[in-house]
């Protein structure tokens, strides 16, 4: 168990500072930078701090306390692509409702480039 606990802090600690190189490099935005970063410290904390571990897997009923920790970092996971999937949603509406702005402003501008020609 004390081993499955230091690769889940090694791992962690390799996402907070992933998450802390990309966004310093602009690869990523802060407001989901966030998600990552409350993810990995969850884990670090978790995986650290052994009688809050125990804790969490009594209330959880689970007896094997690895299987608890894989349990919770597939939960939080879970969590933060599913927080990205509606933040893509609301994209791809934006992206819909621009185009079809850009759309309409084009047609207006076609119109008033051919009435001013007409004559």
């Amino acid at each position: 168990m004390e081993r499955l606990l230091d690769v889940m802090t090694g791992l962690s600690l390799a996402l907070f500072a992933l998450v802390l190189v990309s966004l310093r490099r602009a690869h990523i935005r802060v407001e989901y930078s966030v998600s990552w970063l409350v993810a990995a410290v969850l884990l670090l904390v978790l995986s650290r701090l052994r009688g809050l571990l125990d804790w969490v897997a009594g209330i959880l009923g689970v007896p094997d306390k690895p299987m608890a920790l894989l349990f919770i970092a597939f939960s939080v996971f879970l969590m933060v692509f599913y927080r990205f999937s509606v933040v893509i949603s609301n994209l791809k509406d934006h992206n819909i409702a621009l185009a079809q702005r850009v759309a309409i402003l084009e047609f207006h501008l076609r119109s008033l480039h051919e009435e001013k020609q007409e004559p």
